[in-house]
């Protein structure tokens, strides 16, 4: 882990380490480390937050989350890949050798994403039970991953010091989703990747259905985001938005009997085509969007540089 681009995430100051616990130069905030996990936890998390870490800490099957999508079907495996891919698609060329922040990162799975696309991840989540994981991830499958436990409200790194900050389905945990959509854009040097639940009416119908959820299991309702709003909040602070755009995509966290069945060999191409011919002609009023902006501000001194 580069302990120099980390910062104090409630003044942003300078730390000094030792082997157990960091210490900020300018407050007296000390922040302990957790078998050589930096635990960046600002201890007034409100009770939301704290049933959502109780519950990404325990409540999880761990082997399911540091694994998926390996060894899941292939569709399945195909519809993460793809969603990967809309999520970096404007930058794409930008990713290789930067240094790129995931947060709400969960086990790990998209930070995996990253670190095979060329970047250096960092796999932030305010669940230590999940840094765990997305560690394990990264010893296992043999990629890369330098994880913190830290809260996407609070990050724990000075302003412009990380070149692309990248989320996906995390800030629709959040009660106000744009507050950590501009602590990301503090951090960001060079770009910021946004993948999220839309707003859509489509939802609407599958909430009523039992398809999709209205609150999930670890207590927060889901947030679903407007195109418009996400865009219009990245605007605001300096960046330009070269990528925007609604798609369909639907899965369960698990794959079930159907996406099996799409697997099969004589099915999975018609399965791939259809869902891309859909988004062709309705994509626009689909239940994801995906958002990626560049800074077009000057970088500011001293910030980290890819390469």
């Amino acid at each position: 882990m580069r302990r120099d681009l980390l910062a104090c995430p409630r003044c942003h100051g300078m730390l000094t380490w030792s082997p157990d616990a960091s210490t900020c130069e300018a407050c007296p905030a000390v922040y302990p480390i957790d078998n050589g996990i930096p635990l960046f936890r600002c201890g007034d998390e409100d009770e939301l937050k704290h049933r959502q870490t109780a519950w990404f800490d325990d409540g999880e099957d761990a082997e399911y989350e540091i694994t998926r999508p390996h060894g899941t079907p292939r569709f399945h495996q195909w519809l993460l890949a793809e969603k990967f891919r809309r999520s970096i698609a404007s930058i794409e060329g930008l990713i290789p050798g930067s240094v790129v922040l995931s947060v709400c990162a969960g086990s790990g799975m998209d930070a995996e994403f990253l670190a095979r696309a060329g970047a250096r991840v960092i796999a932030a989540d305010l669940s230590l039970g999940a840094a765990r994981r997305a560690r394990e991830r990264g010893r296992r499958h043999e990629v890369p991953i330098d994880v913190i436990v830290a809260d996407v409200e609070r990050l724990p790194f000075p302003d412009r010091s990380i070149d692309v900050v990248y989320v996906h389905d995390g800030l629709h945990h959040l009660e106000r989703p744009l507050d950590g959509l501009a602590e990301m854009a503090r951090v960001a040097r060079r770009a910021v990747c946004v993948t999220e639940p839309a707003r859509a009416a489509v939802t609407g119908l599958a909430v009523r259905f039992g398809l999709a959820l209205e609150r999930e299991e670890a207590g927060n309702r889901v947030a679903r985001l407007r195109v418009a709003e996400v865009t219009a909040a990245l605007r605001a602070r300096g960046f330009c938005v070269v990528g925007a755009e609604r798609y369909a995509m639907y899965y369960r966290h698990k794959p079930g009997r159907t996406v099996r069945l799409l697997s099969l060999k004589p099915l999975f191409p018609l399965a791939r085509f259809t869902l891309a011919a859909l988004n062709v002609v309705s994509g626009s009023f689909g239940n994801k969007l995906a958002v990626v902006a560049v800074r077009t501000e000057a970088p500011a001194a001293g910030g980290v540089r890819a390469g």
